[in-house]
């Protein structure tokens, strides 16, 4: 039975210090066991598979999802900036997300008919099943 598997990514800074200092979970993973990443769920039914990404906070557009070498990548960037000048002081913030999960896709999957969506914080993406295997590299429109 084909299955999607996930691989992890390196988490963020923030992340590896709050498993340093929590000193009870430390020692009982690996240092770069990706907790900061979206949740995915992975459905599969009789004609497809779907993966559910919750990413709240990003735009459709910050999204990109891609296939190649029998993987589908998701990955994310979104970035804010706030300015604030007064008449003795300037004040300045900013931040930064970002993140990537790749999956290996299933021979029977058709490359051609991958869709995705998002909507309120969940991207969603529909993998439609084949008898051929999936051999090109393609990006997919986000609708």
């Amino acid at each position: 039975m084909p299955t999607l598997i996930k691989t992890n990514s390196f988490p963020s800074l923030r992340s590896m210090m709050e498993d340093f200092w929590n000193t009870d979970r430390f020692f009982d993973k690996p240092l770069f066991s990706g907790e900061q990443l979206p949740a995915v769920n992975v459905r599969e039914t009789k004609d497809n598979f779907e993966l559910e990404v919750a990413a709240p906070g990003f735009k459709k557009d910050d999204f990109k999802v891609s296939t190649g070498n029998g993987l589908i990548t998701i990955s994310a960037e979104t970035s804010s900036e706030q300015k604030e000048e007064k008449e003795n002081y300037t004040r300045k913030e900013f931040s930064k997300s970002a993140f990537t999960r790749s999956f290996k896709l299933p021979e029977n999957v058709l490359e051609e008919k991958i869709k995705a969506s998002y909507k309120d914080g969940l991207l969603v993406i529909d993998l439609k099943k084949s008898d051929k295997a999936l051999t090109a590299k393609k990006e997919v429109k986000i609708d």
